[in-house]
């Protein structure tokens, strides 16, 4: 999804197209995050059994 609004904005340059990609980015980023939390978390926990 992300190539393709970069791909969209790139021919377009619209403006709320490129909002919508960092948006994008942003919420890969964040779930990212979460997932690499997670695996933490349970490393942890299995650690201190």
């Amino acid at each position: 999804m992300i190539d393709f609004t970069w791909k969209l904005f790139s021919q377009t340059g619209n403006i709320e197209t490129y909002l919508l990609l960092k948006e994008l980015e942003n919420n890969e980023a964040v779930e990212q995050n979460d997932q690499w939390q997670k695996m933490k978390e349970s490393t942890s926990l299995n650690t201190k059994s």
